[in-house]
């Protein structure tokens, strides 16, 4: 039915959930960083943090790729030049891993942002009044209560995610898009193999959405009212 590329396409989805996985690996790191920031009382970090989320936020993600691929490996090797060391290629994969991290991470800092304010500060008092250090009000308090109110924003982005990972293909990255614009050319047949990479996204997607609803009725217990 696919003409022989359907090991292809699915090698293509392997790899284009290993760049999602990792990307949303980055993503929470620096989306936490950037809430912390924005929340301290350091006036320079709250500033670094709002330019890095306004500034990733307002340029298209298409345009940050090329930058980090094309303009980062220029900036690299110009400077490799000076100090006389051999020419580095960046690794495509590297590129799009670190560059899909860098830009969810701005999303995922508004994320946590509101998920720690929506958190009640009495009752951060009251564990610190009961004698809880720092990290165990953080793990054991504030850490429960904020992913429950993160959980919408984090799944939403998770969804859009996979499927920004598509513009990796414009780096010569063989993910899931690129395959299929292979074997769309060889055998002259676009819909039918585009319509396969849909399905395979929907099926990620689809997949990601059970597996949230699932996670977001365990963190739910215990929270729900009563029925009247």
């Amino acid at each position: 039915m696919l003409h022989g590329y359907a090991l292809s396409l699915l090698e293509g989805a392997a790899l284009t959930l290993s760049v999602a996985v990792l990307s949303l690996g980055i993503a929470l790191v620096l989306g936490l960083a950037g809430a912390v920031a924005k929340l301290s009382r350091s006036r320079l970090a709250q500033g670094v943090a709002q330019v890095y989320t306004t500034v990733i936020r307002a340029v298209p993600d298409l345009v940050l790729m090329l930058l980090v691929f094309y303009g980062g490996q220029m900036a690299i090797n110009s400077l490799g030049e000076r100090l006389g060391w051999a020419y580095i290629d960046i690794d495509p994969w590297a590129a799009g891993v670190l560059t899909i991290g860098f830009i969810f991470g701005a999303y995922f800092t508004e994320v946590l942002r509101g998920a720690f304010l929506a958190v009640p500060a009495g009752q951060k008092e009251a564990a610190v009044a009961c004698g809880f250090t720092p990290w165990q009000v953080l793990w054991r308090i504030v850490g429960p209560q904020m992913l429950r109110h993160a959980l919408p924003g984090l799944s939403n982005n998770w969804l859009v995610m996979i499927k920004a990972t598509a513009i990796v293909s414009v780096i010569g990255l063989s993910d899931l898009m690129n395959r299929a614009a292979q074997a769309a050319g060889t055998t002259r047949e676009p819909f039918l193999f585009y319509g396969a990479a849909a399905l395979l996204y929907l099926a990620f997607t689809t997949l990601s959405e059970l597996g949230f609803a699932w996670l977001s009725r365990r963190l739910a217990i215990g929270t729900r009212k009563a029925a009247l």
